[in-house]
């Protein structure tokens, strides 16, 4: 999007932001898993980035592990549960809402 010099009423192309470290970090990590090749100027221009990792990015489970917990979900409720002396429910195990209620009921305060 461009617009307009102030003074003079001419477009002006705006200057691009330049990539986070965090935002370089994670293109980076896609790079060496994809194989794919990060954008030459990459660290200097945020939305391209942006844009090269949307198109990169791994997908998101679909369908039945979609609905399964995950691995950080599981780790979580199990490090809870040790804590208050207690076992997560089986059927948790099997759907990632209902192990994010009990994580929610559970956590310590």
């Amino acid at each position: 999007m461009t617009h307009p010099n102030l003074f003079t009423g001419d477009a002006v192309a705006p200057v691009p932001s330049p990539a986070t470290e965090k935002q370089l970090a994670f293109a980076q990590s896609i790079a060496r898993r994809t194989g794919a090749a990060l954008p030459r100027h990459a660290a200097q221009d945020r939305r391209a980035l942006s844009a090269w990792i949307d198109a990169h990015k791994p997908k998101a489970p679909e369908g039945r592990l979609a609905a399964l917990p995950s691995a950080k979900q599981v780790a979580f409720a199990e490090r809870i549960a040790r804590l208050k002396r207690r076992q997560v429910p089986a059927e948790c195990f099997k759907d990632r809402t209902l192990m994010s209620r009990w994580i929610d009921g559970n956590r310590p305060r």
